[in-house]
């Protein structure tokens, strides 16, 4: 039965019709143009700002949304009564004031989503790395069962053409993001909890917070006997202690995955046999996964790292825990092919591949690095680094330099600052100075952009592998670097 035929999806149906019109502040952003897909699927009337004119904003003019570039308080309607903000957009900006001022209903991007979400089961994907890429995962495997779910995620899934839509089917699938803490905010059934380690300390202050988060998260979700369940990563410490918290003290069920027995608590899905085969671009994987029950099925991912093994594992779990068999979750899983940003091959020439990833926490940077070692075989990595905010650079320079030191060679970019003011004594000769690789120029922040492309370029020889990594617009300089690939055909010998 589809949710719309369920005294609940009617029930939701006519609490998103009582908000009226919408407007959406920071409209362009993945998180609230998500948030507004599936409103405007839902069919409210939508409207929304953004400082930049970006394309997402185009496609829901497209389907009726009204849009405008910049903010002005002339902006919010007569007509409006309900307002959903990122976070960047509150108070200070003229739209959101302006809403206040008029007593509007105003809700934070989080608290938008959670209203979309009732009258569903609701998988939410939480954890420090790998939400995007397993959550990404989900939405295409429970679409490929033939589940049709509504999903909101962090980057377009390839196969799928979006990061959200709203479906007919009675799941909700959705990335549950800790940088805020707002994933408490969710009606969970499901929580996929991947890893849990120190990150946004500016946010937190310290590491300890970050775990708390987590663990009010999972001690909100349902009784075992209401289908709660908590799925977590064995192999991360911090997930393999947030499962041990939750047995004591969560209502929900505990189950876990992993490579491997932590303390000698054996997961109740095993991966194991992880290795690289030739696939799409060249890049490809294959690992078996067996349940407790002995029920066990080999999946050959488009996807290659032994953490998209594990991404996939989590996805295959919290399926079975759904209702879904252990082989139909594989043969969506085996359709997925990538989502943007995230080792998104961006083109080959002269022999070497091209590859963009969003990684900017160092074990992202780690779990990349290697993920590119492994597609280069022989083949050398270099990796073109942008780091993303000044206190995360300030936090992690020692940590970067070690998980950067794991290629060949390597340019570092100034620091992408975000949503930040400079720090005084904090730039990026905090990473180069402590790296290990043996070129001196890997020691020297790349300000010139330009340059360092040229120099990847001439460097790389067939079966290299060049990775640029960040969050922030080093996402450019991939067809930069194939451009200079196709047009200086030296080698460094």
């Amino acid at each position: 039965m589809t949710t719309q035929q369920t005294p609940e999806g009617r029930a939701r149906r006519e609490r998103v019709a009582a908000l009226g019109r919408v407007h959406l502040l920071g409209i362009g952003g993945v998180g609230v143009s998500g948030v507004a897909r599936i409103l405007q699927d839902q069919g409210v009337a939508i409207s929304g700002s953004d400082a930049k004119d970006l394309p997402v904003m185009h496609d829901l003019a497209a389907g009726g949304a009204r849009i405008t570039v910049g903010y002005d308080a002339a902006h919010v309607g007569d007509d409006v009564t309900t307002v959903i903000a990122s976070s960047i957009a509150g108070p200070g900006n003229p739209e959101h004031d302006a809403a206040v001022a008029r007593g509007l209903r105003v809700l934070h991007r989080s608290e938008g989503l959670a209203l979309a979400m009732e009258g569903h089961r609701v998988l939410a994907v939480a954890g420090t790395h790998g939400k995007t890429t397993t959550s990404s995962m989900a939405a295409m495997a429970f679409t490929d069962a033939g589940w049709d779910p509504t999903f909101a995620v962090g980057a377009a899934v390839a196969g799928l053409g979006t990061n959200a839509r709203a479906g007919a089917g009675e799941w909700f699938v959705a990335e549950a993001d800790e940088s805020d803490g707002t994933l408490v905010n969710y009606p969970t059934t499901i929580a996929v909890v991947t890893t849990v380690e120190a990150d946004h300390l500016d946010h937190y202050g310290t590491e300890e917070a970050v775990h708390e988060v987590f663990r009010v998260f999972a001690g909100q979700l349902p009784a075992a006997e209401d289908g709660g369940a908590l799925v977590a990563c064995l192999d991360d410490e911090g997930a393999a202690g947030l499962a041990a918290w939750a047995h004591e003290h969560a209502r929900a069920a505990v189950v876990t995955y992993g490579t491997g027995p932590r303390d000698g608590v054996e997961p109740d899905l095993l991966v194991d046999g992880v290795t690289v085969e030739p696939g799409e671009s060249g890049v490809g994987q294959r690992a078996r996964f067996t349940l407790a029950d002995g029920t066990s099925a080999e999946v050959r991912l488009q996807v290659p790292g032994r953490h998209n093994a594990l991404n996939a594992a989590a996805v295959a779990l919290a399926a079975v825990r759904a209702g879904m068999s252990l082989r139909e979750a594989v043969h969506g899983l085996e359709q997925f092919r990538g989502t943007a940003r995230r080792f998104e091959f961006r083109g080959a020439e002269r022999g070497v591949r091209v590859f963009d990833d969003y990684a900017h926490h160092p074990t992202e940077v780690v779990a990349a690095v290697s993920a590119a070692r492994a597609v280069a075989g022989e083949g050398r990595v270099h990796v073109l680094f942008q780091p993303h905010l000044f206190s995360r650079t300030r936090d992690f320079a020692a940590e970067f330099a070690a998980a950067l030191s794991g290629a060949d060679r390597v340019r570092v970019l100034p620091v992408y600052a975000a949503r930040e003011e400079p720090m005084e004594g904090v730039d990026a000769t905090l990473i180069t100075r402590a790296l290990t690789t043996p070129d001196p120029a890997d020691r020297t922040v790349a300000v010139d952009r330009a340059a360092a492309v040229r120099e990847l370029a001439a460097g790389a020889r067939e079966g290299d592998v060049i990775l640029t990594m960040g969050a922030g617009d080093v996402t450019a300089l991939g067809p930069d670097l194939v451009a200079a690939l196709a047009a200086d055909p030296s080698v460094d010998a």
